[in-house]
């Protein structure tokens, strides 16, 4: 079935709006993180906890997926949700992030994108079509067009081309898109440049995807032109289509991004940060590595739900922390992953309620960044 997104609310004082998006492989409920399984897994997690979190959606990563386990096998195991056990959503990003991120390992042209595998130091290619093919096989819900992403400080005339480029190739994205099932959404580019802000996603309105993203971001720039840069670019995108901020999460992030108009996120915040011992609460960070949680017997945080907090003290997780035992990770992998799950319940609930301005307001005041 092609996607489908229902408007069902919207926050009398925001942008703020509460969704419904509809996939082959299930509903999502929006605002929406996604949590980041860029291998098949979100680290440290199995897929029976991360539904009984209630993560809806999963995203992988084309360019990692193209290297392992490949086009071939993914095509003969029937595709990515049946490889991994997963019959719920998944999202993937075109690999264009990645790519681009390795300067002296890939070669751009018209055509494509040259670059090296660091499996094997073997040369790969893609281009728009092959992206698309390979995203087909991978059975993505959500495919992403393969677009070009400089950093967001790069000079004018970088990201001018940059920005062209990336409309060329997302036109021909959806020329060799074949299948109804399998969504596609453009990917706005421009920096920060409200002029070249303005022109992406015109031109990408105009080419009529099933939703936008705002890609570019989180590269470089401050937080105050992140946060203008987002509320200016989703004004300019379809009100009855999904809107994407990509890779940018923190939960101050998403708070604001929600208020400014964005449905769907995903970070590796939650699960990279476990692994540095930081838990996030609705009160806000709490940094395990810290001597004086040694002896503390209370939970990360006494009013979360999860079963790390219902089980284990902070001395014990201070201790697993500070001696680098995988199981520290794990557990608060799972409780930022809760907490990331009930934040978005909370924004959700509130805007359909009318009340996500004051949560907004009291959330970015009083919680710890």
């Amino acid at each position: 079935m092609p996607l489908k997104f229902d408007y069902i609310a919207k926050d009398p004082h925001s942008e703020a709006r509460r969704g419904r998006v509809h996939t082959a492989h299930g509903t999502i409920e929006t605002p929406v993180f996604m949590s980041v399984g860029t291998f098949g897994a979100v680290r440290t997690l199995d897929h029976t906890e991360i539904e009984e979190i209630g993560v809806q959606i999963i995203l992988g990563n084309t360019y990692h997926l193209y290297l392992r386990p490949g086009p071939e096998i993914l095509k003969d195991v029937g595709g990515y949700h049946k490889l991994i056990g997963w019959n719920k959503p998944i999202l993937t990003d075109s690999g264009g992030f990645q790519i681009f991120s390795l300067p002296h390992q890939r070669v751009i042209g018209e055509k494509g994108v040259t670059f090296k595998s660091y499996i094997d130091q073997s040369y790969k290619r893609l281009t728009p079509e092959s992206d698309i093919a390979f995203q087909e096989t991978i059975g993505s819900d959500i495919m992403m067009v393969l677009d070009v992403c400089v950093p967001s400080t790069s000079p004018y005339e970088v990201c001018v081309d940059a920005m062209k480029r990336t409309h060329r190739w997302a036109k021909r994205c959806k020329l060799a898109k074949t299948r109804d099932e399998n969504s596609l959404f453009g990917i706005v580019q421009g920096a920060i440049h409200e002029n070249l802000r303005k022109e992406s996603a015109e031109t990408l309105v105009d080419l009529n995807f099933d939703g936008y993203a705002v890609g570019g971001l989180a590269v470089g720039e401050t937080d105050e032109e992140r946060e203008h840069f987002t509320n200016f670019t989703a004004r300019l995108l379809p009100t009855q289509k999904p809107r994407y901020l990509m890779g940018v999460g923190t939960p101050h992030d998403l708070v604001r991004s929600v208020r400014a108009g964005i449905d769907m996120f995903d970070c590796i915040i939650p699960t990279n940060h476990a692994r540095q011992g930081v838990a996030y609460t609705f009160s806000g960070k709490v940094k395990m590595r810290r001597v004086f949680h040694a002896r503390e017997q209370s939970p990360i945080d006494p009013s979360c739900a999860c079963y790390v907090c219902k089980r284990f003290t902070r001395a014990y997780l201070h201790q697993l922390t500070k001696c680098e035992e995988p199981t520290g990770w794990k557990l608060i992998a799972y409780h930022n992953t809760w907490f990331y799950e009930r934040l978005m319940e909370k924004i959700r609930d509130t805007i359909v309620a009318g009340t996500f301005s004051q949560f907004a307001k009291d959330f970015l005041s009083h919680v710890e960044e």
